[in-house]
């Protein structure tokens, strides 16, 4: 007999983690109705999540063309390492997404309030490929971007369809990063990387 799993939906994920079956230090995200445990956080992994927030806390806040003011500034932002409400059984915490929160909004981000979700991608870059990012695409998160800490990559992909991306494209150091959705983010690909050496 073949072993029988149980799904879970965000609701239950949640009532778990409110129970205490789960420590808010752990690790996990819930991703096609699965705890998934996720990789340890390693220092180069570290440096460009820090990296990759001030660049686009500095996009939000600073370079936005036609910048969000008073009360609709307040609704933007970027979430790093929080969870992302894709569909009722789906909630991985990305590295970083940038939000637009609808009025009134609160708790978890859901797929219409993302309009950038990063994942920074070392022992975990076939997962954060082939299973992460197809469900962003599905969700209808408009970008993605993978940033290949194994290449010193940083890959942006955009036209989310039912099965993945439609568009990739590559920057190493010594190119430029141009957002396909984000009017004005641009940056060289060194500045999101950790250090040579």
């Amino acid at each position: 007999m073949d072993a029988v799993r149980h799904r879970f939906t965000v609701e239950e994920y949640r009532k778990m983690g409110e129970a205490g079956i789960f420590h808010e230090d752990d690790r996990i995200e819930l991703v096609n109705g699965e705890v998934v445990e996720m990789a340890a956080i390693g220092k180069w992994h570290v440096e460009s999540v820090y990296r990759l927030n001030r660049l686009l806390s500095r996009w939000v806040f600073f370079d936005a063309p036609g910048r969000y003011e008073g009360a609709e500034a307040e609704r933007s932002g970027v979430h790093v390492q929080n969870p992302l409400a894709l569909a009722i059984d789906n909630e991985p915490q990305p590295d970083l997404v940038v939000v637009h929160r609808r009025e009134g909004s609160s708790g978890v981000p859901v797929p219409e309030e993302a309009l950038l979700v990063v994942e920074v991608s070392d022992t975990s870059l076939a997962y954060d490929r082939n299973t992460k990012l197809p469900q962003y695409a599905a969700a209808g998160i408009p970008e993605a971007w993978l940033v290949d800490l194994t290449t010193d990559t940083v890959e942006v992909h955009s036209e989310p369809g039912s099965d993945g991306y439609g568009k990739v494209a590559r920057s190493g150091r010594g190119r430029k990063v141009v957002s396909a959705t984000l009017r004005d983010l641009t940056f060289d690909a060194a500045d999101a990387l950790p250090p040579i050496g």
